[in-house]
């Protein structure tokens, strides 16, 4: 896909044309995988982000059971204030789609997004949002502006807060208490 930020993955489910076979066997591999626990792959993602030096937050999105993005926080590395793992992923994802539009699709991702992640979740049409560790400082899901309860408020998926949530708060945690 032209034009992505290297290190976003990005899958066309079913799409195997030049694709040599261990790549097929490790895209079925991946989709078992989604199958088990998107919220293990946004961790990984997420343990990947904390090794770039960036806040350790990690967010997948499926469709019918297929990834089609996963992202990790790339802010410092691309020094870029949008650079969320969530926005990363819609981007990538809306790519791989081909539209704007991510309807049916549910993203899973290590802490409770902010505003303006809320607000991309919201314009893509997201289907449901699974979420780790709540964030009362920053999150705007169930915690500060809860922008999926404001009038302004377009679209509202469905949420799901706290999924592997000690998990995604120990490597937040881990994180932040390492650099001070």
């Amino acid at each position: 896909m032209a034009g992505l930020v290297p290190g976003i993955h990005v899958f066309a489910a079913g799409v195997y044309k030049g694709v040599d076979a261990r790549h097929k066997a490790w895209h079925d591999a991946e989709r078992a995988a989604v199958a088990a626990s998107p919220m293990q792959i946004a961790l990984d993602e997420a343990r990947a982000a904390a090794v770039r030096g960036e806040v350790p937050v990690g967010a997948v999105i499926v469709r019918a059971g297929d990834i089609l993005a996963r992202a990790g926080n790339r802010t410092l590395e691309l020094r870029d204030p949008t650079a969320h793992a969530e926005l990363l992923a819609i981007r990538a994802a809306a790519a791989a789609l081909g539209s704007e539009r991510l309807t049916g699709c549910d993203l899973y991702v290590t802490l409770e997004p902010c505003a303006m992640c809320a607000a991309a979740m919201s314009f893509a049409r997201i289907r449901r949002l699974y979420y780790g560790a709540a964030d009362p400082k920053g999150g705007a899901v169930d915690n500060g502006v809860r922008f999926f309860s404001s009038a302004s408020c377009h679209h509202r998926p469905e949420v799901y807060g706290g999924m592997s949530e000690s998990e995604c708060g120990a490597l937040l945690k881990d994180f932040f208490a390492a650099r001070r």
